[in-house]
């Protein structure tokens, strides 16, 4: 008489463990999305202290001395755009990485590792596609405060040792609403320029070789061939459009300037979300998502 040797299956991984791990996969074997923005931080940084913190009495004397009521729009300017190179950054990098996350495991072949462990193509793409739209945000959201409380701070001591009060330039720079106008700017940029990431993770998931090329000439090309055939330009409004509608669609612009936003009015969320565009976008992501992981399921190392 045999007795069978019972077999225990392998406990189930919860759902957001692979991905959870996956993300941070992509933190390991890509550095460059930390220690890229972390550099230009510490470039604005330094920049900033010399150029805002140390003219900053002078500069602060005279929009005093000035006849031109309102916030000290000179003397704080230093401080307001001093996170937009971090953004920038953030922005580029999110870019490059989508455009590398998939290709680059074909071409060195490691993908052959990645498949072999219990994490599905679809979960990988996910994971990959977090970092622009989670990690980098974040990223560039706490090194960006970080950055203005620093030069806050040291912009206190110099007004402080000219013998000015530090009161109007705290007032000036909006301690507390440019911190929520920086988070609500990253949020609306993530969400439209989200299926240009998208877009991106296709075309990584789909180029056998140089996919920049690939995912930039075309559209680049159906523009010019529209505009030398038709003598029209709608492929390259909605580019333009893409690429840098969401401050018209997201705020309340004053005169047309895109530079001057400091007051939480000037946020027109209920605009942003009633914008087709918005939605239409978030729709492509889904299914360029949907179409990359496809992809990768199917694809071979090059």
């Amino acid at each position: 008489m045999s007795t069978a040797t019972p077999t225990i299956a392998p406990a189930a991984l919860p759902v957001p463990r692979p991905l959870y791990w996956s993300v941070r996969r992509e933190l390991w074997e890509n550095r460059s999305i930390y220690l890229a923005p972390l550099a230009v931080a510490a470039l604005v940084l330094f920049a900033m202290s010399i150029h805002g913190t140390v003219r900053l009495p002078q500069r602060v004397r005279a929009a005093a001395a000035s006849d031109r009521g309102g916030p000290q729009i000179t003397a704080v300017t230093p401080y307001a755009v001093a996170p937009a190179p971090i953004m920038f950054t953030t922005i580029l990098v999110g870019m490059f990485f989508c455009l590398d996350a998939l290709y680059g495991e074909r071409r060195d072949r490691s993908i052959l590792f990645w498949k072999s462990l219990p994490v599905s193509d679809r979960t990988a793409v996910l994971a990959k596609a977090a970092v622009p739209f989670v990690i980098l945000p974040a990223i560039g959201f706490v090194l960006s405060v970080a950055v203005m409380s620093v030069l806050m701070a040291l912009g206190t001591v110099v007004l402080l040792a000219n013998g000015l009060r530090p009161a109007s330039l705290w007032a000036d720079v909006g301690v507390v609403s440019e911190p929520l106008i920086m988070l609500y700017g990253l949020a609306v940029h993530v969400l439209w320029h989200a299926p240009i990431y998208g877009w991106l993770l296709l075309i990584s998931a789909w180029a056998r070789r140089t996919p920049f090329l690939w995912a930039v000439l075309p559209p680049l090309a159906l523009a010019a061939g529209e505009h030398l055939a038709f003598q029209t330009s709608y492929v390259g409004a909605f580019l333009r459009y893409r690429l840098g509608g969401a401050m018209k669609q997201a705020f309340i612009l004053e005169g047309g300037k895109t530079g001057n936003i400091s007051r939480l009015s000037q946020l027109d969320l209920l605009g942003f979300l009633a914008t087709p565009g918005l939605w239409i976008g978030l729709i492509a992501t889904a299914a360029f998502l949907v179409v990359a992981a496809r992809l990768r399921r199917n694809r071979e190392p090059i």
